[in-house]
């Protein structure tokens, strides 16, 4: 037989086999994918979401301002110890423990595996899927950037490994996503600094921060790196299906992989996802701060409070296991205690104290609960803001601001988005929610606004006001009536 046609048959054989294992691993990749959404939607509680239950789970997901909510709202509420004692990777506490009526961590979905799922409500917050991808690119710098103050890499791992071993602080290099994401830009922030210093250059200008890659990975290679297509892409979504790289769930990886490999598999998970928006108590909008705030106040602090105080726990054990203070979030904008301003943290801690003390001597009431909210939120702002040009400073010129990030090109933001179809959708659907929730919220703060209209926050009754001051209308409308008349017989005489 001919060479040629010899191996002409064998690549036709060979294609034959290739393309019987697709459709087979296609095939097992829709089954396992499958199974898991059917799993999923059995352990779905339909229960009443409107109604606060004993257990607050809020669902962090990186990079839309869950550490304002926690430190601005739920510690204003939440003494220290009803926050269930957990550590930052995998939780290890008894979820039939009186008082653990709080939760808050970047664990996915499925930590909710761990919890008294009939006990247990579940908020969130989202954010548009290309500011978040690119917020988290900028913290992924800025911490990094922390560490150039060593001489090398080596010395900074070292370094860093010895205070951790020390501290009983949590860094940010204990969290998830970043205990992943700030290693790897560490890694590539140092290999950079030693390129300029081998080649003698110092002196470095751009104006595109997103794309200055003597000094740091530029957006579109971070976004293009497999790291990133692993935690970082479509993030929220496989957060709330519970299917991170942090995941209780033993399938997860497989049913993550199958959904990469097999785009049109992720709407399966998108349903998963959105079933659970559907379910949660709040949803909320990193974009619509302010109304956000406001729903989160009147939907779920008004129900913490009349709980609390039911339970007469507002303020309780507030000076109760002040070890777990530090350790008791995992929050994607904590800072790492290694490379940090002591003098700032202090500040910062202090300010945070003699805020919740201030609140929990008090009746707390939602006014008050925004009011403090307002204030606490001005600080947190502001010492964020040192941190960052702090640790911007090490990376000069890279300075990354709102107005930078408008000169992104659009062929980034557009790969942003294909890389975060899920995501996209999701936020979408999130949208929807917050609208309904909105409109829901406004008709009953009508009706109650109504209904207590004739009183004054401090109990006095507007109606005793109107009453008492009737004859005054009365009288001052007769003398108009009067004074009319006057005026209406002077035009005839």
């Amino acid at each position: 037989m001919d060479v040629t046609l010899k191996c002409s048959v064998l690549l036709i054989l060979l294609g034959l086999v290739v393309n019987a294992y697709s459709i087979t691993d296609l095939e097992h990749c829709e089954n396992v994918v499958k199974k898991w959404a059917l799993t999923s939607l059995d352990h779905e509680i339909k229960e009443d979401k409107h109604t606060l239950k004993d257990l607050l789970f809020f669902l962090h997901v990186p990079r839309t301002g869950g550490r304002t909510y926690f430190h601005c709202f739920i510690k204003k509420l939440y003494s220290n110890s009803l926050e269930c004692p957990r550590s930052y990777d995998k939780l290890r506490f008894d979820p039939s423990k009186e008082k653990c009526r709080l939760l808050v961590t970047h664990d996915d979905y499925s930590i909710t595996s761990k919890l008294p799922r009939d006990r247990t409500s579940v908020v969130t917050i989202l954010r548009n899927p290309v500011d978040r991808v690119c917020s988290t690119y900028e913290f992924s710098v800025e911490v990094a950037a922390r560490f150039l103050v060593h001489p090398n890499l080596t010395s900074a791992t070292q370094m860093t490994g010895s205070l951790r071993a020390k501290t009983k602080g949590v860094s940010t290099l204990d969290i998830w996503p970043w205990k992943y994401l700030v290693p790897w830009m560490r890694e590539d922030l140092f290999a950079r600094r030693d390129a300029r210093k081998a080649r003698g250059t110092y002196d470095v200008k751009s104006s595109d921060p997103y794309n200055m890659k003597d000094i740091a990975m530029p957006l579109l290679d971070y976004i293009n790196d497999p790291i990133a297509h692993e935690i970082v892409h479509n993030g929220a979504t496989f957060q709330i299906a519970g299917l991170t790289n942090n995941s209780y769930l033993p399938e997860s990886h497989e049913v993550r992989h199958c959904v990469e490999k097999y785009k049109n598999l992720g709407q399966y998970v998108l349903q998963i996802a959105k079933k659970r928006l559907d379910n949660m108590l709040y949803v909320g909008l990193t974009e619509e701060h302010r109304e956000s705030a406001t729903m989160f106040a009147n939907v779920v602090g008004a129900q913490v409070i009349s709980q609390l105080v039911e339970s007469n726990a507002i303020g309780e054990g507030s000076d109760d296991d002040k070890s777990e203070q530090g350790t008791s979030f995992s929050d994607s904008e904590l800072d790492n205690n290694d490379h940090q301003n002591p003098s700032d943290e202090k500040e910062n801690e202090t300010a945070s104290s003699s805020d919740d003390n201030e609140v929990k001597q008090e009746k707390m009431t939602v006014g008050k609960l925004m009011e403090t909210y307002e204030v606490c939120i001005s600080s947190l702002r502001k010492t964020q803001s040192r941190r960052r040009i702090a640790s911007l400073k090490r990376i000069s010129p890279a300075n990354f601001t709102k107005e930078a990030r408008l000169q992104v090109p659009q062929m980034v933001l557009q790969r942003i988005r294909s890389l975060n179809n899920l995501d996209l959708e999701l936020y979408e659907y999130a949208q929807v929610i917050f609208e309904q929730h909105k409109q829901a919220a406004e008709k009953l703060f009508d009706t109650e606004t109504l209904g207590s209209m004739f009183f004054y926050s401090g109990g006095i009754k507007l109606w005793d006001v109107c009453l008492w001051a009737m004859p005054f209308v009365l009288l001052f409308i007769f003398f108009l009536f009067v004074n009319a008349k006057r005026t209406t017989l002077k035009l005839k005489i």
